[in-house]
Order: structure tokens, then sequence, then C-alpha cells
């Protein structure tokens, strides 16, 4: 599910192409028709810069709000990433709301001791990592869904639910030049926070980058393993 030309898959893409997954896409701002919940067998959804509740500017979120939870009936694994760990997190509902800080740039995230002790979906992942953080907004924890991650700027970095369905609000799948899209777009929230970086931060940071195209790979490939253990 992508809601914007500029927030495409970034390194996941190249991660399922070489483990020979077969990618279709939604494209929710060109008023793509939603798949057949059938036909998914790994929903990924993206993030974006609209708010999960406008729905009266973007009318297409309705319908997807309405997929996501047939995909959570039907235990399809899911992930999302920042707006859409949002989404997910709504339809299991939670609440979104403002954080009390800005997260834009790169700060470490640190793993509860739920995700340590118990999530698989984290093997190999050390108790803390770097990220890449763009939102103002935070989901609330869902009942039945374990807290997975924090930051310092933000308690909640992470969900688990179902051992199959998992929300991220922090990026690992970013590229240099996907967030370079991302100041092009959105340079507008850039204010001074505690947690906001400049852009030339951002994109010179290449060691972070490499950082956490490692991460992705340990985490797709835990997420990968998952899904073969329930066929």
């Amino acid at each position: 599910m992508q809601h914007v030309p500029f927030e495409g898959l970034g390194t996941i893409e190249s991660w399922a192409k070489a483990n020979g997954y077969q990618i279709t896409v939604t494209r929710l701002f060109d008023q793509d028709p939603l798949p057949m919940v059938d036909d998914v067998d790994w929903l990924i959804v993206m993030g974006g810069p609209m708010n999960i509740y406008e729905e009266g500017k973007h009318q297409w979120l309705v319908h997807e709000k309405l997929f996501i939870e047939e995909c959570l009936k039907k235990d399809k694994f899911i992930l999302g990433i920042c707006l859409g760990a949002q989404l997910i997190a709504d339809v299991l509902g939670g609440k979104v709301v403002k954080n009390p800080e800005k997260e834009i740039g790169w700060f470490p995230v640190s793993l509860t001791e739920e995700a340590q002790e118990d999530s698989v979906f984290f093997k190999g992942i050390p108790s803390s990592f770097m990220a890449f953080h763009w939102h103002e907004d935070r989901f609330t924890l869902p009942k039945a869904c374990t807290r997975m991650a924090e930051s310092e700027g933000c308690l909640y970095q992470a969900f688990g639910y179902g051992g199959r369905v998992v929300g991220l609000q922090f990026h690992i799948e970013s590229t240099c030049e996907g967030v370079m899209e991302l100041v092009r777009h959105c340079g507008g929230e850039f204010l001074t926070g505690r947690y906001v970086q400049s852009p030339d931060d951002m994109v010179s940071k290449a060691v972070y980058f490499n950082e956490i195209a490692k991460t992705l790979e340990t985490f797709l490939c835990n997420y990968q393993k998952t899904m073969l253990d329930y066929q």
C-alpha cells in the first residue's frame, strides 16, 4: 500500500526481489483498486505525510482501513511502517495522537524487554539500534498488542500482534534517495526541536544508511522464517 509517490518500499524492494517475491503495488493516491484479500500473502503498508483521520481529504483511507481489517480477520501477515503502523493500530482499536515531540532524523531505537525475550522478529538485532524517523503523530497501543520498541522522543516505536503483524513507527527501509525525496516534498516540516535534524545531517550519514539496511535484512529474514513456520 503506497500513499504518496515519494514513499515507496525502499530497500524492502531489493530484498523482496532477491528472495523471489512477486511485488504488486496499490497506489492509493492514484485511485488504484484494492486487491482481493485472498490474493495477498504479505501486506506491507507504507508511510505518508497525511494523518490517518483525514478521510475527507483522502477518501481512500476509509477503504484502506476496511481492507486492513479484512486482512487481519483472515490472519494475513502485515507489516506497517510509520503511517502504515498507525493505520493498523487504529483498526485494532488504538488511537493516533500527536507525539510530544516531532522526530525527524536519525535517532536510536531501543527494544523493550518483551521484544528481546519473546519476539522472533527482532532476533539477532541489537537491543539498541539506529533508525530514521519522520513523524509528529504516534499510535497508542491497542489491546492484545505488545509494545516492542521505544526511543527517547517516542515511547511507542513498534508493536506486535498475533505473531503475524508488526507495526514500526520508525524507518529501517529508507535510502539516501528516499530521504532526499522526503526533504523535497515535506521540507516545510522543519522546525526547531530536540529531535529535529537538518537536511544535511540526514542525507550525509552514509554509515547510518548502511546500518539500517543490515537491520532491515535481519528483520525481514526473521519475518520470512515466521511465515514459513506457519505454512
